[in-house]
């Protein structure tokens, strides 16, 4: 089966980025901006919060290797997605909660996984996350791509996104590269 591509937004993408790009089955993991109307964003742009876009990650990945709904399970425990506009911290659209889905069977499976979430009682508040139509995917500039991988001393990716790859390896260390 050909590589498919899935489209994730959860909060600052260093975080989501890193962890997926760990994951077997998982070829890239692209940091980059989605769901906006302003065409070719810069960093800058998004971080203002005025197109509209979020920050998302898009990934390429075997099926073949780890199902889309296992990929939206991981999504699920990286981020709160019953936070409106922001993780922790990080308040903004640019942060929100979103699934922009590629084909008509993701939009299903998005939807199935969030219900079932619901249904488990998972998140202490009801799931805000969209899930929408994928659009054009603008890449992030070089240097946010392997952020965390290139900067691990940083302060926010001590803070942030260290104990969301921790948590994540503990969780999913049999699934990693």
């Amino acid at each position: 089966m050909p590589h498919a591509i899935a489209t994730l937004a959860g909060g600052c993408f260093w975080c989501i980025e890193s962890v997926f790009n760990r994951l077997r089955g998982v070829e890239s993991a692209v940091s980059g901006y989605m769901g906006g109307h302003t065409l070719n964003p810069t960093y800058k742009d998004i971080c203002n919060g005025d197109t509209g876009h979020a920050e998302v990650v898009q990934i390429t990945f075997d099926p073949d290797v780890i199902s889309y709904r296992d990929l939206l399970e991981i999504f699920f425990t990286l981020h709160d997605p019953a936070q409106l506009n922001r993780q922790g911290n990080d308040v903004g659209t640019q942060y929100r909660s979103a699934i922009f889905w590629h084909t008509p069977e993701q939009k299903a499976e998005a939807e199935a996984v969030i219900a079932e979430l619901t249904a488990a009682g998972q998140f202490n508040a009801p799931i805000v996350t969209e899930v929408t139509e994928a659009e054009t995917f603008y890449p992030a500039e070089d240097y946010h791509q392997g952020y965390f991988d290139q900067n691990p001393n940083q302060p926010y990716c001590q803070l942030v996104v260290a104990p969301k790859v921790a948590k994540a390896e503990g969780k999913f260390g049999k699934r990693l590269k």
